[in-house]
């Protein structure tokens, strides 16, 4: 990748190609049609879904295979986010000293509201709506996008934008240069997309750039790889699980064991007060909080909002509460670093009522290692439910990271059947049991579309377990 200033490129001067027809490709050639430049598109896929919501104005539409010799010819060339920088035409384009950016970088050059970026391995999605709530509860005109629902570039329609709020996800963020947020965090760092950055050095390089030319920062005190190599005299705000130290965010727990989100001494708000539950998300709420502080959003509206926002379908969702055993919806838990995180969160809300989670894990394991969630499922767990494609590995890996003879191991084909499974070892006290946690770490494709489609099928399940039980 190169760093060419993109402001260099004149409008009209020369051919901008289009990588990918996704949404955020879309957006992109929509944005540089709009802009006057001459553009083409590329898409490896034969017929791409989007093609015919393309500008008449896009006149080059080279489908099937990304066009090498197109590629050669551009002027720059925008990347969507699943196409790999290693693409041997794409390398070949970047060994011409051919700048390749992202739908970011354009948003960044046109973008005249101060930005609050946002990335990490967990939980980005979360805060980056929080915060974006929090923003338009006070008033402010605010635009949420980027990795998240709408292409960052779409946000420019809303001329009277006063802040930018992005999610950011690594693939985005290697083509970035010189962001400029206003305030720029990187919430948590774990291994994820290893297959695309090759190492954790690389996954790191590409989320760090998140704070290039950054104004302030938010860091999480709790993650080393969150702290980011920049001038001490940038101003930032901390968040941690800890207590805090003077002018951060942190959590206060009284005697009586109530936990309190607390700035410097100062408790800010109960844990009982959020509809939001687990530790992790104290956490993200810190985040916001932090980040809605150093981009300028009043404390106390944010904190009304945090007393009203459920969370995002699909991340660790609580959904009811059958036979007094609670069930949490975590498909969005698609790698080991956020089953981490929410089996932590939930834990530390049962441990002190003697309760253990059972957790249901499995699907794709993208070649993932498993043993490190044994010490968690030592500390927090009594059941585990292994299902789908890669159930029997998962299980290997757990006795392998030494998983306590105290923490049961069932396998089974699919929900539906892990389902008649928890129903028989709920109803046990010896299990222990007070929550049931889908948070599978793993991808969903063996059995479902995607995670959404995973998610809502335990929904229904579980809906289905509590009709039952009140007959």
């Amino acid at each position: 990748m190169t760093d060419t200033p993109t402001s260099l490129i004149q409008k009209g001067s020369g051919l901008q190609v289009v990588i990918g027809l996704g949404g955020s490709g879309l957006s992109a050639a929509r944005y540089l049609c709009q802009e006057g430049y001459r553009v083409a598109v590329t898409d490896a896929h034969t017929q791409p879904p989007l093609a015919e919501a393309l500008p008449l104005a896009v006149t080059t539409r080279c489908f099937g295979a990304i066009d090498a010799d197109l590629l050669l010819q551009a002027e720059r060339i925008v990347i969507s986010p699943g196409i790999a920088l290693d693409t041997p035409a794409i390398r070949a384009a970047i060994e011409q000293g051919i700048p390749v950016v992202s739908d970011i970088q354009l948003f960044r050059d046109a973008c005249q509201a101060p930005i609050v970026a946002i990335t990490g391995s967990n939980a980005k999605s979360t805060v980056t709506t929080l915060v974006g709530q929090m923003a338009a509860d006070a008033g402010i005109n605010v635009g949420v996008g980027g990795n998240i629902g709408i292409p960052a570039l779409d946000l420019l329609s809303n001329t009277d934008m006063e802040l930018a709020v992005l999610e950011l996800s690594s693939f985005q963020l290697e083509t970035v240069s010189k962001l400029g947020a206003k305030v720029a965090c990187v919430l948590n760092m774990s291994p994820d997309h290893l297959d695309r950055h090759g190492d954790m050095l690389s996954y790191h390089q590409a989320k760090h750039r998140i704070f290039q030319d950054a104004q302030s920062v938010v860091v999480n005190r709790d993650d080393a790889l969150t702290r980011p190599l920049i001038a001490d005299t940038v101003p930032r705000l901390s968040i941690g699980t800890q207590a805090p130290d003077t002018d951060q965010y942190g959590l206060i727990v009284d005697a009586d064991g109530q936990t309190h989100i607390a700035r410097s001494t100062t408790r800010l708000l109960s844990a009982d007060d959020l509809p939001i539950k687990g530790q992790h998300n104290l956490l993200n709420a810190e985040a916001a909080l932090a980040l809605g502080e150093l981009a300028g959003i009043p404390l106390e509206s944010m904190l009304e909002t945090l007393r009203h926002f459920e969370g995002l379908p699909h991340r660790c969702q609580f959904i009811d509460s059958v036979n007094g055993v609670d069930y949490f919806n975590d498909s969005k838990g698609t790698n080991i670093g956020s089953t981490m995180a929410a089996i932590i969160g939930l834990g530390a809300v049962y441990a002190p009522k003697d309760g253990k989670l059972l957790v249901v894990l499995g699907g794709q394991g993208k070649g993932q290692e498993f043993d490190e969630l044994a010490p968690l499922m030592n500390q927090y767990v009594s059941q585990v439910i292994c299902i789908g494609e890669d159930a029997a590995l998962i299980e290997q890996h757990l006795h392998r990271g030494k998983l306590s003879g105290d923490v049961d191991v069932h396998q089974c084909p699919d929900l539906e059947h892990a389902f008649a499974c928890i129903a028989r070892l709920t109803k046990s006290s010896l299990s222990q049991v007070q929550a049931v946690l889908l948070s599978p770490a793993c991808a969903s494709f063996d059995q479902y579309s995607g995670y959404a489609a995973r998610g809502e099928h335990f929904i229904n399940l579980v809906q289905h377990a509590a009709q039952a039980s009140a007959h």
